[in-house]
């Protein structure tokens, strides 16, 4: 038997990185899995593997319009929605005097309020299913400043907060909210500048995370096994903030 067997999961930013290798570990898991992005083509074809276990649908995370559809395609096809996980995020490097307003909307607008809107449309669907587990994915920027990035680390930070308010007004409706904390994970997303050995010799586990390692912390909130577990941060990030 599967950790997933039977259910339905949605994950947003699921065409690539962090996102694809949760929507594959979740299907081999046994779960069927809705693949949201915006990027169509990576999407589709990351669900198209997946068989009937997978279907792709575009999903701009700070439309709420876009999460109602993504949500009403799983409820459609397979009756029911039990876990989300919030992964699509945006990153920008600028020093703080040097960020536009517009720069720093950008990345709120995915990171924080994709979350908020994520969450607000599962939850019905997750109370109909007779409760959920929402995975919302921060950052080691979350708890920590990080020169040249105000606008992602603000939007991460606001993560937390989100997720330890939904906690408490979700869990009387059975629905687990936790929020998950990786270090430097090899994505497109991390500039090839922070991938290198030397950028993690001083931590104790002195390497870059993969994808797969974070997306194993995600497996365990969604099954049962964190059935305890809301309203937490759980830190992946090879030791760092030791």
């Amino acid at each position: 038997m599967g950790r997933l067997d039977g259910r339905v999961v949605l994950i947003s930013g699921a065409a690539r990185g962090q996102g694809e290798a949760e929507a594959r570990l979740f299907a081999e898991e046994g779960a069927r899995v809705g693949v949201g992005d915006v990027l169509d083509a990576e999407g589709a074809a990351v669900a198209g593997e997946l068989g009937d276990a997978g279907c792709f649908v575009h999903l701009d995370v700070r439309d709420a319009s876009s999460w109602a559809r993504f949500v009403a395609d799983a409820r459609e096809r397979w009756g029911r929605v039990d876990g989300l996980v919030n992964n699509a995020a945006i990153f920008r490097s600028r020093p703080f005097l040097e960020t536009s307003l517009d720069e720093y909307r950008e990345v709120i607008e995915v990171n924080q309020v994709g979350t908020f809107l994520g969450m607000q449309a599962v939850a019905p669907a997750m109370q109909e299913a007779g409760g959920g587990s929402i995975v919302n994915v921060s950052s080691i920027a979350g708890f920590r400043a990080v020169p040249g990035s105000i606008s992602y680390v603000s939007s991460k930070f606001a993560i937390r907060g989100l997720t330890r308010t939904a906690a408490r007004e979700l869990g009387p409706l059975g629905i687990r909210v936790n929020s998950l904390h990786p270090g430097g994970v090899d994505t497109d997303m991390v500039p090839g500048e922070q991938k290198t050995p030397a950028t993690y010799a001083a931590q104790p586990l002195a390497r870059i995370s993969e994808s797969i390692e974070q997306a194993r912390v995600a497996l365990f909130l969604l099954s049962d096994e964190s059935s305890y577990c809301t309203g937490a941060e759980f830190v992946a990030d090879g030791g760092l903030m030791a």
